[in-house]
């Protein structure tokens, strides 16, 4: 009887995530306008229904499956722990900072500054991060399977976005994905390196 409910829990799962990875990828080729909505419509309220359905299933398969991959049990849980708290928190501070409209999708103001000085997306990066984190944490192969496919939404919402960003803000988006890299890379670093340089010459005056 558990291993049916295991697996139709990982069934629907898998469905959630696919459902909703199908329609990013489809607004990234500009097939429909899935994401991101830009208001309160059925695009909005699919998309938010199956991520909030889609925890309540990650909860509940890991219930279910619990250290069922055989990783060490210690380690895992601690790695997995850090890593998860690391990156869960990089996204919650980095969708503060965005604001809670344009973090839901909808229209509101380009933001630069603050965390998206060093990335397009430091959101998505900050839960690519905790979707391994929960992986190694949960130790389950179930979980770690929806996740991996659940990193994907993360991977594919920057290019579904794109398109609609550079229509809405025109040349002070274009401006900034110059400067800025989608995700991470040589210029985050550099913008790190900037702040910390001019935090130590202010200190010092």
């Amino acid at each position: 009887m558990t291993g049916v409910l295991t697996s139709g829990v990982f069934a629907v799962g898998v469905l959630l995530t696919i459902t909703n990875l199908g329609g990013i990828v489809a607004s990234a080729f500009g097939l429909c306008g899935y994401w991101p909505p830009g208001e309160r419509n059925w695009a909005y309220y699919t998309h938010w229904g199956i991520s909030h359905a889609l925890n309540a299933v990650m909860l509940a398969l890991t219930v279910l499956d619990w250290n069922s991959l055989g990783l060490p049990r210690g380690p895992s849980l601690i790695v997995g722990a850090v890593v998860f708290v690391a990156g869960y928190g990089v996204a919650i501070a980095s969708g503060l900072d965005l604001g809670v409209e344009e973090t839901k999708g909808l229209a509101g103001e380009l933001r630069t500054g603050g965390w998206y000085r060093y990335s397009r997306n430091p959101q998505y990066v900050g839960y690519l991060v905790a979707t391994v984190g929960f992986a190694v944490l949960t130790n389950s192969t179930l979980v770690a399977v929806v996740c991996a496919i659940y990193m994907g939404w993360w991977l594919a919402l920057p290019f579904a976005e794109e398109p609609w960003l550079r229509e809405r803000y025109g040349e002070d988006y274009e401006r900034y994905a110059e400067r800025v890299p989608r995700f991470l890379g040589r210029e985050t670093l550099r913008a790190l390196v900037d702040r910390d340089t001019a935090a130590a010459s202010g200190s010092g005056t």
